[in-house]
């Protein structure tokens, strides 16, 4: 992966372990429109925050609920590949989903942060 100063942050998503009460709040503070998604893994809800970001909330078993932020890459592989050399972990190694492949990164600090490549 070369540097580059444009990887922008495509979506956030909130991992919860109470995806109900999670939805109600961010819907009833912000009025974002929350939207089921069957995204093969269970519950699912997409959140819609407004342009430029998408948002979503997923359920599991979680000491903590977390935001983990979605940044844009152009090469899944090659931008995993280039975390670990940095340092980190990868927790979630790349795979594809319906809309793209994302793999999960925890910099040698210990925060995570997915890495995303549309399908577009």
């Amino acid at each position: 992966m070369k540097p580059t100063s444009h990887h922008p942050v495509v979506h956030l998503e909130l991992l919860t372990g109470d995806l109900a009460r999670a939805c109600v709040f961010y819907t009833q503070l912000f009025g974002w429109r929350a939207e089921s998604v069957d995204a093969g893994n269970g519950p699912y809800q997409a959140l819609d925050p407004g342009e430029g970001i998408g948002a979503g909330v997923v359920e599991g078993n979680t000491p903590r609920p977390i935001w983990l932020p979605y940044v844009e890459v152009g090469d899944i592989a090659e931008a995993t590949t280039r975390a670990r050399e940095l340092g980190a972990c990868v927790p979630i190694d790349s795979r594809e989903g319906p809309a793209g492949w994302r793999s999960v990164v925890a910099a040698p600090c210990g925060a995570p942060i997915a890495l995303w490549q549309s399908k577009r």
